[in-house]
């Protein structure tokens, strides 16, 4: 299937059927728990069940056990290897990256290895289907995706799109770009979309379990403090940076094998060594943007057009024309009135697999686009 999209075309494009068969800053003690997108605002009464002293932060998360790997107190952080993922940005260029390949020891773990490549969970697994996650096997080879189409938002402070569980940072002044996995919440505690930006930065935080975590526990026959000190057992890791959305944070963990999955009660969650690097980077009052872009198009630095796309939450009702919808209609905004080849087939199959991978949909034949 061929096709030549164009803005004016794109309407078309869906109608024939190539379509297939989106309050002010929590001071430090002021951060409420069990607070969600949908909970009130200013003006409204919100149910919090947790006592915060003042002038210490809270934390509205649990610890998920299904959370893989030993905690923080069971290594030593400066001895993990951890790759940095930092490109150049270019004017009208979207692709950054560049997929590599690794081969797994005998004692590797997918976990393991997504950690020393700075992938998360989820995007280590579908990168890698037919590998066991516990028992790759000596010699396996394991594929890291480590090519990026940049989310369809404005390039400063930081960008979180949740869909693909990734943390962009464009650092001010320079022409480059930063992106780090993250963990974001669970279907009933989701993270929340919007424009923010940093309020308050809290290094070696305490955290203060809300009431309803501690009843969860007793029912397990277990005991939960009312304060959790700082220290390697913390689940907020060493580094708390609040965003002026109540309640939400981005943090460290004391479980890093966990990154990359929807394991928190709404906040984003960050590797330990990657918060530690950001927590020196960023300033009060920067802008923070959260997206949720499950269909990303963009332009490599050849002048071809590109897709990405990643699983729906489950909370999600979309057809699969839906979503090839919103893909034709991503790249419709990409092209803008640009006229250009594109393959039908490999669109729709980027589409319907949507394991993340950074597909070309430019045809063979299609004439490459001049640099803007």
């Amino acid at each position: 299937m061929s096709l030549l999209v164009s803005t004016a075309t794109a309407v078309l494009l869906l109608q024939s059927g190539v379509a297939g068969a989106a309050e002010r800053a929590p001071g430090v003690g002021e951060v409420r728990a069990g607070e969600t997108a949908d909970s009130p605002r200013a003006g409204e009464e919100a149910e919090t069940d947790t006592f915060v002293p003042p002038q210490e932060p809270l934390e509205t998360e649990a610890i998920d056990e299904a959370e893989a790997g030993p905690t923080a107190s069971e290594l030593n952080p400066e001895e993990w290897p951890r790759q940095r993922h930092r490109f150049a940005l270019e004017s009208g260029i979207d692709v950054v990256g560049e997929e590599q390949t690794t081969t797994a020891q005998e004692e590797d773990t997918l976990l393991d290895i997504a950690m020393r490549y700075a992938v998360g969970y989820e995007e280590i697994r579908r990168a890698n289907p037919e590998v066991d996650t516990w028992m790759p096997g000596d010699g396996t080879e394991v594929r890291i995706p480590s090519r990026y189409i940049l989310p369809d938002a404005p390039r400063e402070g930081i960008v979180v799109n949740l869909a693909e569980m990734r943390l962009y940072y464009f650092p001010a002044g320079e022409a480059v770009v930063e992106t780090f996995p993250v963990s974001i919440g669970r279907l009933d505690w989701s993270t929340p979309l919007g424009e923010t930006r940093v309020t308050e930065m809290l290094e070696d935080p305490a955290w203060y379990p809300p009431r309803s975590i501690r009843e969860q526990a007793a029912e397990r026959g277990e005991e939960m403090p009312v304060k959790i000190p700082p220290g390697p057992d913390n689940p907020l890791g060493r580094h708390a940076i609040l965003l002026d959305i109540r309640g939400y944070l981005l943090h460290g963990t004391n479980r890093p094998w966990g990154i990359g999955m929807r394991a928190t009660h709404g906040c984003i969650r960050l590797h330990p060594r990657d918060i530690e690097y950001l927590f020196g980077e960023i300033t009060r009052g920067m802008p923070v943007k959260i997206v949720n872009q499950p269909v990303k198009a963009g332009w490599s630095a050849e002048g071809f057009l590109y897709v990405q796309a990643f699983p729906l939450f489950e909370e999600e009702e979309k057809s699969e024309r839906d979503v090839l919808s919103m893909a034709v209609n991503r790249i419709a905004q990409v092209l803008g009135g640009y006229s250009h080849r594109v393959d039908g087939r490999e669109l729709r199959t980027a589409v319907e697999r949507r394991d993340g991978e950074v597909v070309r949909i430019s045809r063979a034949d299609a004439e490459a686009r001049e640099r803007r």
